[in-house]
């Protein structure tokens, strides 16, 4: 069947600019510089993966980068990153497709990291510590939830982690804020950051099945012991709390650097689950598009050099956000003609091609730069 409409891409920038000004509660009025503005030099920053001095650079027909950051650094400041994260978790749930099933959803749970070069001590009490990574030890830490239905993958809970944040607490949070939308969980999927006694203890008490990443510690005792034999295997553990559960073992062979084959060993905490290892390994498996979600976001996040950690937990916020808006908008308007479950025709709606709609309608209503000074005739150089 031949499509009827088209979605053009002043069409998605409508839908990505209602869905910011809605929820993003950012209010300048200035003589050139307005709220609308500034949310487009955020959009075509993020669609860019760019900074907004270059937005700015690029653009005629609009306010300095000085003044429009002034104006950001004014609205996002650390004593607000609580409304700040409410408001960003709203516009996130309104990328909710209507006929996107509640209930026997898989979920999974992680933290992301951005790196932080702060100095100042105001700055340091809201980042958080960890290893050595891109020349720093304190990093802009946000954990998220996202749902996987269908073709559906999308971040409906954001919490800004502090550095006296607890995990389980943080833990609760997310769930919590999926419970208040009508999810819920099939199984949760999570990292190893969240392997710990208490967090498998509360998940145990709210009967939510869940698969949890184990650290495999210890030079011969602790979970390292259980690396032994020539295949999979699941077994009761005891940690030194006297907690016990279930730990699934999965071996597999992976080549060295010589190109020798060795035995590598993944544990797998189970909580109200008894599958075999290997189904624990291959479900497991799709928590990794949470971890594609972090890399896709990256794609649509603007860049900064800003020591303001609002700022920055600001724009993690809009280019998940935009990553939502783009989701919600392939699955509506790339539906594939037919019988059967929807599917999504992947290839007409692209993120590459969502970004470029936005960057083109921005550059349409501001104009831009297509021409420098210079004392040279080019006519005298070039033809």
């Amino acid at each position: 069947m031949i499509p009827q409409y088209e979605l053009k891409a002043n069409d998605v920038h409508a839908y990505t600019l209602q869905t910011l000004q809605e929820h993003l509660k950012i209010k300048v009025d200035g003589y050139i510089c307005k709220t609308e503005m500034i949310l487009n030099v955020l959009i075509k920053a993020s669609a860019e993966s760019s900074s907004l001095e270059a937005v700015c650079a690029d653009l005629e027909e609009i306010a300095d980068s000085n003044t429009i950051r002034e104006y950001l650094n004014d609205a996002l400041t650390i004593q607000e990153l609580c409304e700040q994260e409410r408001q960003v978790n709203q516009a996130l749930a309104s990328c909710l497709p209507e006929d996107l099933i509640r209930t026997e959803i898989e979920m999974a749970v992680d933290f992301h990291d951005e790196p932080f070069y702060g100095k100042q001590e105001e700055t340091r009490q809201v980042t958080c510590a960890g290893q050595a990574k891109k020349g720093t030890t304190h990093f802009v830490r946000i954990a998220t939830a996202y749902i996987i239905w269908r073709q559906v993958r999308l971040t409906l809970a954001v919490r800004y982690v502090l550095p006296e944040d607890d995990t389980l607490e943080i833990l609760k949070f997310l769930l919590k804020r999926l419970k208040t939308l009508g999810f819920q969980a099939k199984v949760l999927y999570m990292d190893k950051g969240f392997a710990s006694t208490g967090i498998m203890q509360y998940l145990t008490t709210q009967q939510q099945p869940a698969i949890i990443a184990c650290p495999i510690r210890g030079k011969n005792g602790g979970t390292r012991a259980l690396c032994h034999g020539r295949s999979s295997y699941s077994t009761k553990y005891t940690f030194t709390d006297g907690i016990q559960t279930t730990i699934a073992m999965k071996a597999s062979l992976v080549p060295n650097a010589s190109g020798k084959l060795r035995r590598k060993w993944l544990a797998f905490i189970l909580i109200l689950l008894d599958w075999k290892p290997d189904k624990v390994y291959e479900e497991y498996r799709r928590r990794f598009g949470i971890e594609c979600s972090y890399r896709m976001v990256r794609r649509v996040r603007a860049s900064t050099t800003s020591r303001n950690p609002a700022l920055r937990f600001f724009l993690l916020g809009v280019g998940l956000i935009l990553l939502n808006a783009w989701v919600f908008l392939r699955w509506t308007f790339s539906r594939r003609m037919g019988r059967g479950p929807r599917r999504v025709d992947v290839t007409r709606f692209r993120l590459n091609r969502f970004s470029k709609f936005l960057i083109r309608t921005v550059e349409e209503i501001y104009g831009t730069i297509s021409a420098v000074s210079t004392h040279i005739s080019p006519q005298s150089v070039i033809y």
